[in-house]
């Protein structure tokens, strides 16, 4: 019998590598895919922001475009238009969940879908209905506010609060009433219980949310591009005139390049975000008490409420 247990034992590695081995050639079309489109193409515009006009090869190309004012005024652009649209998205987004949420009234999940329908829309077509609406001809008239960076700036919180709202929507959902009820118990008033009850739990919902908004927003062409802004100049925007107005393919590589490695950066901040709300979720699911007919973060949603009050 032992040695029936000890082979058993053995055979158990073999049996796990098998079934690694069985699952490689599953990958490997996904990976050639993601190669071929995507790894390949960076390749070649890495390669062309290396290579000047003159056919040599070097840095000659990115000190010129790094050194440029045009691209530190594109990225200061970049970067505030999108730190705005996610301080937007974040408040408006947020105060929108908590009404939906906590205030009982008639087509509340009406305008929840409604609002879910904007995902579905391509950005250029805000752009479009805030010209009718604030353009020169327009039915407001608001005259240059639109082909400012403000004009920008609302067009891209209103295209991308959904983003922010949707997530923060489903963590307040998943607040415990009894923390809600405990709390009002004990005489902690409302705005007392939004800040330290309601917010804590959805903050990490709401920190993935912003990040994935600040990486659409420094992305973001269409919406920059219809309304014409004369004094908005963004990075996306940038590379279309490098490549597509004065033909100055390094020049565009290189600033492609610059926006591939802000992208990146930001994802691996929406990747961290969203691990923390995993983890933070588990954390708070494993700590409360389990017993009979009473969810397990009741205790820690006492311990909140406490707090609260």
């Amino acid at each position: 019998m032992t040695g029936i247990a000890l082979e058993a034992t053995r055979s158990r590695p073999r049996e796990r590598g098998g079934s690694r081995r069985g699952w490689l050639p599953w990958l490997l079309p996904p990976l050639v895919v993601l190669l071929g489109f995507f790894g390949y193409p960076l390749v070649l515009v890495a390669g062309q922001s290396l290579t000047a006009k003159s056919g040599a090869v070097g840095l000659s190309v990115w000190g010129e475009v790094l050194g440029s004012a045009e691209f530190r005024d594109a990225l200061w652009q970049t970067v505030v238009l999108a730190l705005g649209a996610t301080a937007g998205c974040v408040l408006l987004g947020t105060f929108l969940a908590l009404v939906i949420a906590f205030v009982p009234f008639p087509g509340a999940r009406t305008l929840s879908r409604l609002v879910d329908t904007v995902l579905a829309f391509p950005s250029f077509l805000i752009a479009l209905a805030f010209t009718f609406l604030y353009g020169s001809a327009g039915i407001l008239g608001a005259g240059g506010f639109l082909y400012s960076p403000w004009g920008v700036l609302l067009a891209e919180i209103t295209f991308y609060t959904p983003f922010v709202m949707r997530p923060a929507l489903a963590a307040f959902g998943q607040v415990p009433g009894a923390q809600l009820d405990v709390a009002a118990s004990l005489g902690a008033k409302p705005g007392r219980v939004l800040w330290r009850v309601v917010l804590p739990e959805a903050l990490p919902s709401l920190a993935s949310g912003a990040c994935l908004t600040t990486l659409l927003a420094m992305n973001e062409f269409g919406i920059v591009l219809f309304l014409g802004a004369k004094d908005v100049a963004t990075l996306p925007t940038l590379i279309y005139g490098k490549a597509i107005v004065t033909f100055d393919f390094p020049a565009a590589c290189v600033v492609a390049m610059v926006n591939v490695a802000l992208s990146l950066a930001l994802y691996g901040i929406y990747r961290w975000a969203v691990g923390g709300t995993r983890s933070l979720r588990s954390r708070s699911r494993s700590s409360g008490r389990p017993g009979a007919g009473v969810p397990q973060d009741t205790e820690g949603g006492r311990r909140a409420a406490v707090d609260a009050a």
